[in-house]
């Protein structure tokens, strides 16, 4: 095992005020390194072949399109439509100004440094905790699992990740501290405010945050009175970020639109088939086995040092916290796992240093998640497509004159092309997925006409796939006959054959 100070054996564990700025050393080979450092040359490892990948996944594409749009003056939620927070959007503003090629290394940039942020993170809670001696595998295997979560490019919790961690870090408490100062817990509860911004499932992690700290309150004998209004500072320090958006949007008379697009819709969307979300949760259980077995595994252990309860029921029952988050938002896509990597790898730490075995073992998983990741990115990029197909697509549907209806694809063919938009659905799967029917704040069919009504100059289809409405296909495939569109070309992306039709 490769220690902090030395090439087989870490320092003992006596780390009881971890900083926030990590001053860790690793030493390799007679060079000593600093830890963040290590950390980031095994994400640059890990992520290396996905670079200037603009297909990695829909999702990201779908956000960075939503933040070039944002870049031509679209207002999230009126000119082009999401249900995510603005935050998110905001996240890939700065890479969209870069333009289509090197907006998508910049994104990617972000994503790396947010990564590498998160692992020094994990490194220090787990000393903090005690649990010294596995802190660089865990942080290690935090970089080396997104890839098997399909967290390899810019999935919102990559970028949300480190806020969470970073505030559990300033709210756990510290070996001997009786309370922690209500600075840092209300420190703690404005990044939790931010992170609300990027995926509104943080929630659950803020709540636990706030609880743990007012239990705190209470058993330092506060008066009742006094720990009312500190919760009360606490959930508006939360809030205050969403809290401005909402009156941005009220300001520009939208406040309609940002209410139904952040939190009622998501009401209306339709379950999808239990045998769909029985699958998807089923493949996301299996993703992340391996850990919560480490994790169960080292629950035990430490259990005579009670100078460290607490800060470890801090951290287990973040892992609840976040595992609450992802049971009630239901779905089960796999990137689903990618906020319990964090609480999940930060407790999995006190197995992988409990013992020989314990760290061995710790190795050994690094290895195999590393190579197993490794060849799941690879495969994924030969089956979503590569950059130079996605530049041959976008140079065939070419940009313009006219405007670009993807109705089933890649929405970064949008900024990809610079073509204009006609419509606020640019994510496809808004206007023909069953899950979304009655979702929107519109009619999937009436919306669908009035696109074709308004003759775009070039529409893209890609095969049908699961959870499609055939009758939205249907009724888009005559829509192309009727308004006399012929088939211009076949392109691949991946494994899809993806058609292009002009009028």
């Amino acid at each position: 095992m490769i220690g902090r100070h030395g090439p087989l054996q870490r320092r003992r564990d006596r780390v009881t005020e971890a900083p926030i700025i990590d001053t860790a050393t690793i030493r390799l080979g007679g060079v000593t390194l600093p830890r963040w450092f290590v950390l980031a040359l095994v994400a640059l490892a890990a992520r290396a072949v996905t670079f200037g990948n603009p297909v990695l996944h829909v999702d990201e594409q779908f956000y960075y399109a939503v933040a070039d749009a944002m870049r031509h003056g679209a207002l999230p939620f009126v000119d082009v439509w999401d249900r995510k927070p603005v935050g998110l959007f905001l996240v890939y503003l700065p890479a969209a100004l870069f333009g289509p090629v090197l907006g998508i290394w910049a994104y990617q940039a972000l994503a790396l440094l947010c990564v590498v942020v998160t692992a020094t993170i994990i490194a220090h809670l787990a000393e903090r905790a005690g649990w010294a001696r596995g802190a660089l595998v865990a942080a290690i295997l935090y970089i080396l699992w997104l890839n098997i979560a399909d967290g390899q490019g810019g999935q919102s919790p990559v970028f949300y990740n480190p806020l969470v961690a970073g505030a559990i870090l300033l709210a756990l408490p510290r070996s001997g501290e009786a309370h922690r100062p209500r600075s840092a817990g209300l420190a703690a509860m404005a990044l939790i405010g931010l992170s609300l911004q990027i995926k509104y499932s943080t929630v659950f992690e803020g709540i636990w945050i706030g609880l743990m700290l007012l239990w705190r309150e209470w058993r330092a004998a506060r008066p009742v009175t006094s720990i009312l209004g500190y919760g009360v500072a606490l959930v508006l320090v939360a809030l205050l970020p969403t809290l401005a958006v909402a009156g941005v949007y009220a300001a520009l008379g939208q406040e309609q639109a940002f209410l139904y697009a952040n939190f009622i819709s998501v009401m209306l969307r339709r379950p999808d088939s239990w045998q769909e979300s029985g699958g998807n949760f089923l493949l996301l259980a299996l993703s992340i086995a391996p850990l919560m077995a480490a994790v169960w595994a080292g629950r035990r252990v430490g259990a005579d040092d009670p100078s460290r309860s607490e800060a470890r029921l801090f951290l287990r029952g973040w892992l609840v916290a976040a595992l609450i988050g992802v049971l009630l938002f239901g779905s089960y896509f796999n990137h689903y796992a990618l906020p319990l990597l964090v609480p999940g790898c930060v407790c999995g730490a006190a197995w992988f240093g409990n013992s020989a075995r314990g760290a061995r073992l710790g190795w050994i998983l690094a290895i195999i998640v590393g190579l197993a990741g490794e060849a799941i990115v690879i495969d994924n990029i030969n089956k979503r497509g590569s950059t130079a197909e996605l530049r041959a697509l976008a140079a065939e549907i070419g940009s313009g004159p006219g405007c670009l209806y993807v109705f089933s694809g890649d929405t970064m063919l949008y900024p990809a092309t610079g073509r204009c938009t006609e419509t606020p659905y640019l994510f496809p799967s808004h206007l023909d997925r069953e899950r979304e029917q009655g979702a929107i704040g519109v009619d999937q069919a009436a919306e669908v006409r009035r696109i074709f009504a308004r003759q775009p100059a070039v529409v893209v289809m890609r095969p049908p796939y699961n959870g499609e409405r055939s009758e939205m296909r249907a009724m888009a495939v005559g829509l192309l006959k009727a308004g006399g569109y012929r088939l211009k070309a076949e392109r691949q992306l991946g494994v899809q054959r993806i058609d292009i039709y002009t009028r």
